[in-house]
């Protein structure tokens, strides 16, 4: 095949390209201070570390509410203490995340317009070059991974359907079980691609193999929480669970989220999230969301026979239709799911989850390049042609120019994470003051942080994870609830932060106050002496 040896090397530069994007983008964040100011980021990143360093390690400390195979890919890399306490570590499979993602939109529109292969550099450009893309793929967060393994299931989920390999189905349902256990959000794209494969009507004994494997993840994941915490659907429903956030907030008196039981609304939150990781104004907006509807629409099959780019794809429908599903999925878990997103631009004005909508840049980088070339099929002038393909570009430019100072999912991080992690700071300039391998009492759901930064092994604090989960509804045995019980005997420092569950027995046990910290903002922090020693 004449084509192939070029095929590897575009593949392998873009490859280099990308890692030295991800590169210097991740250098840019560290240097700014920006990878350990997400909140969720530096959950992450303890969820991994505490699987090994913990009173009681080992891999129920992967806990129940988020997906486990970020956590798993991180713990190598948090090993070391300084990549542990850096965040660098946890950053780096988000990276390589990112380079593969990149070469998958590349190689998937290659596919869908193989007459037109610079296509898919300008897929792979409007992909790799998106400044939210870049923040994200600096810090320990899921979405990165999430979408490297949602692009690679619909690339071979495409070649499958083109016909140009029967084992790339299998190749797609081994994508389709990370996704499973990285995000939520792939629960839905199994299902749609075993809805399709069946449609499709492949070979039994493939199509059997390809649905175990989409269905695995979701059923593993079932099956731990039923044999660990005696409830299947722990994490939908647990304590910790979204729905049981939101009814603890709705309790203390707040108003329910924008969305909440209006899929329509919902819906539109989640599309102008999307709008906001691409642009920064309302007219840039509404192009990129014109140009990627005409894209959408080219993959119609009575439009597509007209348009000699895509007339040879007919993959072309079922990947626009994969792609365009984090819409009706983010429309449903906002309306019924209690997963809010809060956008600046609209009520109530401020930051939280926006970058959901970065779920959607695998869309508008594949449907904006299909939109591109079915205008340039309709205009024959070759001028015309130059003249649009230079306002594509300048619409990228300007959109990306609109953003790169201050990306929205970078400012939000900020805008929610700066006076927590000045809390912290202080709590943890405190804490390496105190004697070495002192134990500590402290509940590390809100600030573990405070560990991270002072260098603290978290198995020398006893936390809410030192328990047996399946104990129902406590476990009086458990070396927390011990040490909740009766500090003296267990610790010899206290740390609580007003309203959490070691502050309300600390001021019942009447324990010695060391020293009180008060950023603000933020809740009360206390260090208790409590003299014991186990």
């Amino acid at each position: 095949m004449p084509g192939k040896p070029r095929w590897d090397r575009e593949t392998a530069l873009l490859a280099w390209l990308a890692a030295c994007v991800s590169f210097l983008a991740f250098c840019y964040y560290f240097r700014a201070g920006d990878i350990l100011i997400y909140g969720d980021a530096v959950a992450h990143i303890n969820i991994a570390r505490r699987v090994f360093d913990s009173q009681t390690p080992g891999l129920l400390q992967l806990g129940t509410v988020w997906l486990p195979l970020h956590h798993l890919l991180i713990i190598p890399f948090v090993i070391s203490d300084w990549m542990w306490r850096s965040g660098v570590g946890a950053s780096i499979p988000s990276m390589v995340a990112y380079v593969f993602t990149t070469v998958g939109v590349f190689r998937l529109v290659r596919i869908l317009l193989e007459e037109r292969p610079a296509a898919a550099w300008v897929g792979a450009v409007i992909f790799g070059l998106n400044p939210n893309l870049l923040y994200l793929q600096s810090v320990a967060m899921t979405e990165v991974l999430y979408l490297a393994l949602s692009i690679w299931s619909i690339q071979f989920f495409t070649e499958f359907v083109s016909g140009r390999s029967s084992g790339a189905l299998m190749r797609c349902g081994w994508c389709v079980l990370g996704a499973c256990l990285t995000r939520y959000d792939a629960w839905f794209l199994a299902g749609a691609l075993i809805i399709v494969a069946f449609w499709l009507r492949p070979q039994k004994r493939l199509l059997a193999r390809f649905t175990l494997l989409a269905l695995f993840g979701p059923m593993l994941w079932i099956a731990y929480n039923a044999a660990v915490y005696r409830n299947p659907l722990e994490f939908a429903n647990g304590p910790y669970s979204a729905r049981a956030i939101e009814r603890r907030s709705l309790e203390a008196g707040t108003a329910p989220h924008p969305g909440s039981g209006n899929i329509l609304v919902a819906g539109l939150y989640f599309l102008k999230s999307a709008e906001l990781n691409i642009a920064g104004t309302t007219a840039l907006q509404r192009l990129w969301i014109a140009v990627a509807l005409v894209g959408a629409l080219s993959a119609v099959p009575q439009i597509r026979r007209n348009i000699p780019a895509l007339a040879k794809t007919p993959a072309a429908p079922t990947t626009v239709l994969l792609l365009c599903l984090p819409v009706p999925f983010y429309a449903w878990s906002i309306a019924h799911g209690s997963v809010p997103i809060y956008i600046p631009t609209w009520w109530p004005h401020t930051y939280y989850n926006t970058r959901y909508g970065i779920e959607l840049l695998l869309a508008f980088s594949i449907c904006s390049v299909l939109g591109v070339s079915v205008v340039l099929n309709l205009v024959r002038d070759l001028k015309l042609q130059r003249a649009f393909g230079f306002a594509a570009l300048a619409l990228i430019l300007l959109s990306y120019g609109s953003i790169f100072r201050d990306p929205i999912c970078a400012h939000e991080a900020r805008v929610n994470g700066e006076t927590r992690a000045a809390l912290e700071k202080e709590v943890a300039q405190f804490l390496t003051a105190l004697p070495a391998n002192s134990t500590l009492l402290m509940y590390l759901g809100d600030h573990v942080g405070v560990l991270q930064q002072a260098g603290i092994p978290i198995r020398r604090v006893i936390n809410e994870g030192n328990h047996r989960v399946w104990k129902r509804p406590a476990d009086p045995n458990g070396l927390w609830e011990q040490a909740l019980a009766d500090p003296a005997r267990f610790v010899d420092y206290t740390i609580a932060f007003a309203g959490d569950p070691v502050s309300q027995q600390a001021k019942k046990a009447g324990l010695a106050t060391l020293a009180v910290l008060h950023v603000s903002g933020q809740p009360e922090a206390v260090i208790y002496r409590t003299g014991g020693s186990r």
